[in-house]
């Protein structure tokens, strides 16, 4: 089941870490967070090194449906109502930042980068897309502010999709690419081990299976933070599945569009496929999965070939913003970066851009709004802790060696999933997904 990004590419292969070193910057991760940081870093002459416990890429990075773009579903209306408009002003600049950074690289990388329309939809309530656009127009976007980052919207009354819509909020001239062929390229001489399995941290320290890393300070770029005992993660995050299959003489969209629903469709070509995404549910509970989205596609595209499918899965944070920054309050030399909300392209190179500042001692304009240690008194707050003790309290096997939670059964993946924290294994007991760091002992 691996997504089609993995397909025919040459994957560059780096050593197992068979002794003790030291670093200034370590960074556990090698994902596209882990990555780009590692490449900033390395560009301002930081001594820095990368560990990854299997090959990297190889866990949601590769599983991305690869848009970049600063429209987040409905986001900058929450952010207004939320945080005010400076706020949701500086929400805009810091994603156009990333993705202006993102058409810089690529001039010079052979990643499949082209400049596309990004739609969210709705299918049932124009007054959302009404109040998105009305915070948009307060932000400033079409006017002189927005300009200055190239931010282009408008509202469009129909779209080129199989399904019935109330309209939609454009972003004009946002992007797609490869991810892999993109990342493959930057990650080409960069000091990174693979299969170095992070165990445990003391302190700064990081004790792998064949050798400890001494560094200064720690970028946890795991996806989902996985030490428990700072920052309360665990309550401040849940995750999230969603699939998609890879057709091919089905529809040249023209264009990115995703449903402003968790639960809708997302729809993106790629060279002559269409990637068709959707079924999503919170890991650990039922949804429609790959079944939803093959029934979608035998309806409006009869004629269709499946060519590839594979699932994606996301930490959703409590206010629908990343948490960037230091891991906690209390662990000065620590950082993190996680929470993107199905927005993990453009959240991801934003983190890469304010965390090399902030290891260096940098001051950026953007580490207060994304800082993991804002407040959270946020409604699902409440919805992550009764699900996690309902969980803790379901007296069947097996159980999550995160936290103990029980694991459910994901039938339509042969995995046992973690509905508390989203921690993900095998039939035999492998673990697939974090925060759980280890296989599961039944």
């Amino acid at each position: 089941m691996n997504s089609l990004w993995h397909e025919n590419i040459e994957q560059p292969k780096f050593p197992t870490l068979k002794a003790d070193i030291k670093t200034d910057v370590l960074i556990i991760g090698g994902g596209i967070v882990g990555i780009l940081t590692a490449h900033f870093l390395r560009e301002n002459g930081v001594d820095c090194v990368l560990v990854e416990k299997d090959r990297i890429c190889g866990g949601v990075t590769g599983n991305t449906t690869a848009k970049i773009t600063v429209q987040h579903g409905l986001i900058y209306n929450k952010i207004l109502r939320s945080y005010g408009l400076e706020k949701a002003q500086l929400y805009l600049h810091a994603n156009q930042a990333a993705f202006t950074k993102y058409a810089e690289l690529c001039k010079n990388i052979d990643c499949g980068y082209e400049v596309k329309n990004n739609y969210v939809y709705s299918t049932d309530d124009p007054k959302k897309l009404d109040d998105e656009m009305n915070a948009l127009s307060k932000i400033g976007c079409n006017a002189d502010y927005c300009n200055a980052v190239h931010c282009n919207v408008h509202f469009c009354d129909e779209l080129p999709l199989p399904i019935s819509t109330v309209g939609a909020v454009c972003f004009e001239d946002q992007a797609q690419f490869h991810p892999l062929r993109f990342l493959f390229s930057i990650a080409k001489g960069l000091n990174i081990y693979e299969h170095t399995f992070v165990r445990e941290m003391v302190g700064t320290t990081a004790i792998t299976d064949s050798g400890r890393i001494s560094a200064n300070k720690v970028i946890a770029a795991t996806h989902f933070p996985f030490i428990n005992k700072h920052g309360s993660y665990f309550v401040k995050l849940y995750q999230h599945r969603s699939y998609v299959i890879a057709l091919e003489n089905a529809q040249n969209v023209g264009g990115m569009f995703v449903d402003e629903s968790k639960t809708g469709l997302s729809f993106r070509n790629y060279e002559s496929l269409l990637l068709l995404g959707g079924g999503g549910h919170r890991t650990g509970k039922r949804g429609g999965n790959w079944d939803e989205l093959r029934s979608f596609a035998g309806r409006h595209y009869p004629n269709a070939r499946e060519l590839y499918f594979w699932a994606a899965q996301d930490c959703m944070s409590l206010d629908d913003i990343p948490y960037i920054g230091q891991y906690s309050k209390n662990t000065p030399n620590f950082y993190t970066a996680t929470g993107f909300n199905k927005w993990g392209m453009t959240g991801a190179m934003l983190s890469a851009m304010l965390l090399s500042d902030m290891v260096r001692g940098r001051r950026n304009d953007y580490a207060e709004l994304f800082s993991p240690s804002r407040s959270m008194i946020k409604p699902q707050l409440l919805v992550n802790g009764l699900e996690s003790v309902i969980n803790l309290l379901t007296p069947t096997k097996p159980r999550c060696p995160h936290l103990g939670c029980a694991l459910k059964w994901n039938a339509a993946e042969h995995s046992w999933d973690c509905p508390c924290h989203g921690s993900r294994f095998s039939q035999n007991g492998e673990v697939l997904d974090n925060p759980a760091n280890g296989d599961l002992i039944k």
